[in-house]
């Protein structure tokens, strides 16, 4: 067994001997050393521009760990998008309504006379210059592409 760690160690004490040589060979390419001069060049950029990223992560990881923040943001946004809920449900809600009254009335026909008399509803008018008001743009689009 004696025998197995002192072949073991000669043959860990013949790579360390490489290691140092494989690195001095390294050195001596002439890549290496215009790489090495380069990077020397520019130290004080590269200082400079790890002291901007070391800045930047304790920001973000002050920021990332403030609960006060995180509260106050996620506040932000519910305060944001309530408004926009409440009125997603409410056309949802009068979108159901109207389906079961169309669904009451499917038995009657609206006739020429009713379709005139709709015309003069004022939401009906605004529905109407919006869907004109829709395809215009649609059409101008349409004809810049062309």
């Amino acid at each position: 067994m004696s025998q197995v760690s002192t072949e073991q160690a000669a043959a860990l004490s013949v790579a360390d001997e490489k290691q140092p040589l494989d690195v001095l060979d390294q050195l001596m390419k002439p890549e290496v050393q215009q790489s090495l001069t380069v990077l020397v060049d520019n130290l004080p950029k590269l200082a400079e521009m790890v002291t901007l990223m070391t800045k930047a992560y304790d920001f973000a990881q002050g920021i990332a760990t403030d609960k006060v923040l995180i509260n106050d943001f996620a506040q932000g946004i519910g305060e944001f998008v309530k408004p926009v809920q409440e009125k997603a449900k409410g056309i949802a809600t009068a979108a159901m309504e109207a389906g079961e009254r169309s669904q009451e009335a499917a038995g009657t026909t609206v006739g020429l006379f009713a379709m005139l008399k709709m015309l003069k509803d004022p939401e009906v008018q605004k529905t109407l210059r919006f869907a004109q008001a829709f395809l215009n743009v649609m059409a101008e689009r349409r004809n810049e592409k062309a």
